[in-house]
C-alpha cells in the first residue's frame, strides 16, 4: 500500500510575522538588524498600499451604490 503525502502544514494568516517577532535579536550583527529594519520597512509600506488599495475600493463602491 502507497504511503500518502502528509498535509502541509495551514498556517495561520500572519504567521511569518509573529515568527520574527520571536526571533532572539541578540543573536543578530548590525548589519542584519539594518537589513531587518529594512525589509519590515518595505512591508509597512507594502501594506500601507495594500490599505489604500482596498479603501479606493471601498470608495468606489459606496458612490457607485448611493448614486444608484
Amino acid at each position: 500500500m502507497a504511503q500518502e503525502d502528509p498535509e502541509p502544514v495551514r498556517r495561520p494568516r500572519g504567521w511569518a510575522i509573529v515568527e520574527a517577532a520571536r526571533e532572539d535579536l541578540e543573536l543578530l550583527a548590525v548589519g542584519e538588524l539594518e537589513d531587518r529594519i529594512e525589509a519590515l520597512e518595505a512591508e509597512i509600506a507594502r501594506t500601507r498600499a495594500q490599505i489604500d488599495r482596498k479603501r479606493a475600493g471601498r470608495a468606489a463602491a459606496d458612490a457607485f451604490f448611493k448614486s444608484s
